[in-house]
């Protein structure tokens, strides 16, 4: 049992940390990441942005997980990174320094396996306090490849 002097410190520590709000959209098949629970090392669960690189998809209760997803990529991001004090957070302080994932990527037709480290959202933030919030799927104009710059949201 912690005493209430830890508990106050916990708590601080738990609420005293960046905090990041992610606009998501509703998942309609788009590649791409999205909101899940994570299981931290310490026991603990987090609330992270997860690519599909990420899971091991070959986990039927993983790929059951990842094809259940409701919502998809956060569209806006919405950052807090000062204290209560007005004071600039360290981020370097808050990134998981032992996330990464291996994904596939292709070099003039070559087939390729990278290692990649933590990007903004999947790694870097990975301490942040984190919410979710549902935004309107007309907020999400996605650019992966060329011809997405044909759709509708994109022509003049």
């Amino acid at each position: 049992h912690l005493s209430p002097r830890e508990k106050r410190a916990f708590i601080f520590t738990m609420l005293n940390r960046p905090i990041r709000v992610c606009g998501m959209v509703k998942n309609e098949g788009e590649p791409g990441g999205g909101p899940f629970w994570v299981n931290e090392e310490d026991g603990t669960q987090s609330l992270q942005i997860i690519e599909e690189s990420q899971i091991d998809l070959r986990e039927k209760e993983q790929k059951a997980i990842w094809k259940s997803a409701t919502h998809f990529n956060p569209v806006d991001l919405v950052c807090g990174v000062k204290d209560y004090r007005a004071r600039k957070f360290n981020l370097l302080e808050y990134v998981n320094e032992k996330a990464y994932f291996i994904s596939q990527k292709s070099e003039k037709g070559r087939d390729l396996r990278a290692l990649e480290l933590p990007g903004l959202w999947n790694g870097s933030m990975a301490a942040w306090n984190t919410i979710f919030v549902e935004v309107p799927i007309d907020t999400f104009n996605p650019v992966k490849t060329v011809y997405d710059l044909l759709r509708p949201q994109h022509l003049p």
